[in-house]
C-alpha cells in the first residue's frame, strides 16, 4: 500500500485536455468576434488595469480550487491553460486598440491577428523585431505585459506547484 494520492485515469486526463484546448478555443474565437469599435482612452486603460485586476483575482481563486481537487495537477493544467490565454488576449485586444486608437503605436499597423502575434513573440521573448513598439504609450503596455509575463511564468507557476503539493498532501491516507 502506498501514501500517494490515487492517479487520475485516462479519461480523466483526456476530458482536461480538451476542456483546456476547447476553452483557449472559445477564448480566441471571442477575441475574434467581439466588436471592438472603442477608442484607445481613459476607459481602455482602466480596463486593462481592472482586467489584470480580475486575472489576479482568478489565479487566486484558480490556486485555491487546485489545492482541493481531488486531481491536482490536471487542475493546474486547466487553470494555466486558461490564465495565459486570457493574459495574452487581454493584451492582444488593448494592443489592437491601441493601434486603432493611435496610427502608428506600431512599426506596421495591426489587425487581430497581428495584435495576438505581436503579445506572443513578447510572452516567449523571441522578438523577431517585424513589429515592434513605436510610441510611448505602446513600449509602456509592452513592458507592463513583459513584467506580467515574467510574474506569470516565475511566481505563478511557483504558486500553482505548491498549491498542487498542498493537494496531494490533503489527500495522502492520515499517518497510519
Amino acid at each position: 500500500m502506498t501514501d500517494d494520492p490515487p492517479l487520475p485515469g485516462r479519461r480523466a486526463s483526456l476530458l482536461v485536455v480538451a476542456r483546456s484546448v476547447g476553452m483557449a478555443t472559445g477564448l480566441v474565437v471571442a477575441y475574434y468576434m467581439l466588436p471592438l469599435d472603442e477608442p484607445f482612452d481613459g476607459g481602455t486603460v482602466a480596463g486593462l488595469v481592472l482586467g489584470l485586476i480580475a486575472l489576479t483575482v482568478l489565479f487566486l481563486w484558480q490556486v485555491r480550487a487546485i489545492a482541493r481537487s481531488p486531481f491536482p495537477q490536471l487542475r493546474a493544467v486547466e487553470s494555466l491553460a486558461a490564465l495565459v490565454t486570457l493574459f495574452a488576449l487581454l493584451f492582444a485586444t488593448s494592443y489592437f486598440l491601441l493601434e486603432r486608437s493611435t496610427p502608428g503605436s506600431f512599426t506596421e499597423p495591426l489587425t487581430r491577428t497581428d495584435a495576438l502575434y505581436f503579445t506572443l513573440t513578447v510572452i516567449s521573448t523571441v522578438g523577431f523585431g517585424d513589429i515592434t513598439a513605436r510610441t510611448e504609450t505602446a513600449r509602456v503596455m509592452a513592458m507592463i505585459q513583459m513584467a506580467g509575463g515574467l510574474l506569470l511564468v516565475g511566481v505563478a507557476a511557483r504558486v500553482v506547484v505548491k498549491a498542487v503539493e498542498t493537494g496531494k498532501r490533503r489527500q495522502a491516507p492520515k499517518n497510519k
